[in-house]
């Protein structure tokens, strides 16, 4: 994983894990859920350096839905919850921009 991944990993790995008040195992499942999460997004990059806006927006939505699959398993529902509302309102996820 690229240095600038790792950073951006951590920063979103430290405002969830404050947003949420997860345990260290719950901390250590989402790294790992966020580091697959960028790798993948950064695989598409290198295979795709042409890729268009929308195809490239169309990919992290599927990245996106992937990495929900996995957290839905190890957040309570009250943080699945939060996680819903943080990952709306955050102004970037997963390195990109979110919404409009």
């Amino acid at each position: 994983m690229r240095a600038e991944l790792i950073e951006v990993v951590e920063t979103e790995l430290k405002r969830f894990a404050a947003d949420l008040n997860l345990s260290d195992a719950q901390k250590t499942q989402l790294k790992t859920a966020l580091e697959n999460a960028h790798d993948k997004i950064d695989e598409v990059r290198q295979k795709n350096p042409n890729i268009t806006r929308g195809e490239a927006v169309s990919k992290i939505q599927e990245v996106r839905g992937t990495m929900r699959e996995r957290v839905v398993k190890f957040l309570t529902p009250e943080q699945l919850t939060k996680w819903d509302t943080e990952v709306t309102k955050a102004k970037t996820f997963l390195g990109e921009q979110v919404g409009s």
